[in-house]
C-alpha cells in the first residue's frame, strides 16, 4: 500500500511538472474587477502585453465591474485552478470590501492564490475646479462650514476609496455623502463634469485630470509628497497618518493553483517589469514598482484585510 502511494505521488508530480512545462498553450484571461479607465485597468493593460510575450500566449484583459470589485473577484475565485483565468487583486477586492460586506461570496485569505504584487499607488482626494477650496486647509474649513452639503464619488461601495474616505471623515470630523460608481472611470467622468464635487481615488487614474487642470488635488496618501504634485501634502503631514495608506495591484488565481504555474506567472511578470518602457509606463502614473514573491504578496493581503476590518469595527461602518 505504501509503495502504491509513493508511486501515485510520483505520477502526480510528473503530471504537474508536465503541465507546468506546457503552460500556457492557449490565451490567458486577466479579469479586471472594475470598469475601463481606472487605475486597476491601467496597470492591468500595461502589464498584459509584455507578460503575454514572456509567456508565449496572449494575456487578454476582461473587465467585469460591479459590487465594488466583488463581481470580478468572485469570477476569479470560482475559476478552474489551471492558470488560464487570473484576476487583478486590489485593496478593494481583497481587504476593504470583504471587511465591510459580510455577504462577500469569497474569503480573501483562503479563496485566492496570491501570485505577485505588480505595483503600489498613492491615493488622492481631488475636487472639481468649481469647488470653493483649492488647498487642504480651505477644503477642511469648507466641509466643516457646510456639513452634509457636499458629496464624493468612489469606484464603488466597499472599495478602498469608500473606506479610506470614511476613515478620513471620522478622523477629520467632517461629513460628505458617498456616491458609489461601478469603477473609477465613471466616477472620474462625473466628478470632472461637476455632477459630484470631489473624488477619493487612486492617483494614476486621477493624475491626468489634475495635470490638465480638470481636477484640483487636495491631499494624497503616499510615503512622501508625490513628485508630480510637489505642493500637495500627504495625509501624514496634515496629522492623519492612519489614512496614509497606498493601494496595491497584484495578480491572483483561484485557490489551489499549482505552484509551478504560480512560479511561471510570477517570473513572467518580473521579467516584464525589467523592461524600462514597461517600468516607465507604470511609474509615469505615479505608481511604485513592487514585483514581490507570492509569499510576500499573501502577507500584504492579510495585513491590509486586518487594517480595514479594524476600521470597519471601530467606525461601525456598514453598507447601509
Amino acid at each position: 500500500m505504501q509503495r502504491r502511494s509513493v508511486f501515485t505521488l510520483a505520477l502526480l508530480a510528473a503530471a504537474s511538472s508536465a503541465f507546468a512545462q506546457s503552460y500556457p498553450n492557449k490565451p490567458v484571461k486577466l479579469v479586471v474587477p472594475f470598469a475601463p479607465g481606472g487605475t486597476t485597468d491601467i496597470i492591468a493593460r500595461v502589464i498584459a502585453e509584455p507578460l503575454g510575450r514572456v509567456l508565449g500566449q496572449p494575456v487578454v484583459v476582461d473587465n467585469k465591474s460591479g459590487g465594488g470589485g466583488i463581481i470580478g473577484a468572485s469570477e476569479t475565485a470560482r475559476s478552474p485552478a489551471d492558470g488560464y483565468s487570473l484576476g487583478v487583486a486590489t485593496v478593494s477586492t481583497t481587504a476593504a470590501n470583504p471587511a465591510i460586506n459580510p455577504k462577500t461570496p469569497y474569503n480573501p485569505l483562503t479563496d485566492f492564490t496570491p501570485i505577485i504584487n505588480i505595483a503600489a499607488t498613492p491615493n488622492i482626494i481631488a475636487v472639481n475646479p468649481a469647488f470653493p477650496a483649492k488647498d487642504y486647509k480651505a477644503y477642511v474649513a469648507e466641509l466643516k462650514k457646510s456639513p452634509g452639503k457636499y458629496s464624493y464619488s468612489s469606484s464603488g461601495t466597499g472599495g478602498i476609496g469608500h473606506l479610506q474616505m470614511e476613515l478620513y471623515k471620522t478622523m477629520a470630523g467632517v461629513f460628505v455623502t458617498h456616491i458609489p460608481y461601478r469603477g473609477a472611470g465613471p466616477a472620474l467622468n462625473d466628478t470632472v463634469a461637476g455632477q459630484v464635487p470631489m473624488i477619493f481615488d487612486n492617483l494614476p487614474s486621477t493624475l491626468p485630470f489634475v495635470q490638465s487642470k480638470r481636477l484640483v488635488p487636495i491631499v494624497v496618501a503616499a510615503p512622501q509628497r508625490v513628485a508630480a504634485l510637489p505642493d500637495v501634502p500627504t495625509f501624514k503631514e496634515v496629522g492623519l497618518e492612519p489614512v496614509n495608506r497606498m493601494a496595491y495591484y497584484g495578480i491572483v488565481g483561484p485557490k489551489n493553483l499549482p505552484k509551478e504555474v504560480v512560479d511561471k506567472i510570477n517570473a513572467g511578470v518580473r521579467k516584464a517589469l525589467e523592461d524600462p518602457a514597461v517600468r516607465k509606463r507604470i511609474e509615469d502614473t505615479g505608481s511604485l514598482i513592487v514585483g514581490n514573491s507570492p509569499e510576500e504578496f499573501a502577507a500584504q493581503i492579510k495585513a491590509e484585510f486586518s487594517v480595514y476590518k479594524k476600521v470597519v469595527e471601530t467606525s461601525k461602518l456598514t453598507l447601509e
